[in-house]
């Protein structure tokens, strides 16, 4: 049973955390966080970081290990994530990855059956000149797989997938696929979370960025004062916020805009694991189910 790497994905909003703490306390476990930006210190409301109570009740790793003023890749998570499955496992209890970001979580269960191009200058330059609309667009014709699952904001993504495609001749989706031929971890069991009803999902993702305006998030973007070119700064909350405070939109343009992009994201967050053949997916109506879905994974370890 303490061989066992647990691992919960899904979209956001959709209770992740909250059953990652249930099973850490029922299984002696630790959790692994896998969200791109809870990574960043400071970075507090807008990513629905773990609280100082529940972090000091569950030991959580990967959550403020980084500057949101410095660059900070995917590469980057996975030397840390390593570390921390491995001093999960020297203390006897269960890892318990947690997250919505696919890329980083693959990264871990994951090994690598391919070694993408290396990065052209010369290339990404001539890409980085151009409009980023016109990049996103060229994308969803070689690629619209890759386009679907990438936020047309994200310059960077964006620019690898097109740079991988001109330089190897194959789009990033297939280069994916091929990946998917390596089995998971042993010992691992991936669940992926899934709205019975996404009209459900969407409104708690509303709700829960009228408490992020409440507790406070305006004020955190404005201590943190991202620069709008770094990651940090492009992040869902953060980018909106500081638009407003540059005089761009209105308030309440930004908190709509908040909520939209969390809808869309969701939406990614679904499109990316619904490719995933290793995955357990369970259904949840509501929050309420929570406690029963947790029984349902106990069991499952129970039997690993």
């Amino acid at each position: 049973m303490k061989k066992t790497i647990l691992a919960l994905a899904g979209p956001t909003a959709i209770g992740k955390s909250a059953l990652a703490m249930l099973l850490a306390q029922r299984l002696d476990g630790e959790i692994i966080s896998c969200d791109s930006m809870q990574i960043y210190r400071g970075m507090d409301i807008g990513t629905a970081k773990p609280t100082r109570a529940e972090q000091k009740a569950v030991m959580h790793y990967m959550i403020d290990v980084a500057d949101p003023q410095h660059p900070y890749s995917a590469a980057d998570y996975a030397v840390g994530a390593k570390e921390a499955l491995a001093t999960i496992q020297s203390k006897g209890k269960v890892p318990i990855f947690c997250g919505g970001t696919g890329l980083y979580l693959e990264s871990i269960l994951y090994e690598s059956a391919f070694v993408s191009p290396a990065a052209d200058p010369a290339l990404r330059d001539r890409l980085e000149s151009r409009d980023f609309m016109e990049n996103y667009e060229e994308l969803k014709k070689i690629d619209p797989e890759s386009a679907a699952c990438i936020h047309p904001n994200n310059r960077k993504r964006v620019i690898r997938a097109l740079e991988i495609y001109v330089l190897s001749g194959k789009t990033k989706t297939q280069w994916d696929l091929e990946n998917q031929k390596k089995h998971i971890l042993p010992d691992t069991l991936l669940y992926v979370l899934a709205p019975k009803d996404r009209e459900k999902l969407y409104e708690r993702i509303d709700r829960r960025v009228d408490e992020m305006m409440a507790a406070g998030l305006l004020s955190e973007v404005r201590r943190l004062a991202l620069s709008p070119e770094s990651t940090a700064g492009q992040a869902i909350g953060y980018k909106e916020l500081n638009n407003y405070l540059a005089g761009q939109i209105s308030l309440e343009e930004a908190v709509e805009q908040i909520k939209q992009a969390s809808r869309n994201y969701a939406k990614r967050q679904l499109t990316w694991w619904n490719r995933n053949k290793e995955a357990k997916v369970i259904t949840i109506k509501q929050p309420s189910e929570l406690p029963m879905i947790a029984e349902q994974i106990i069991s499952d370890v129970a039997g690993v």
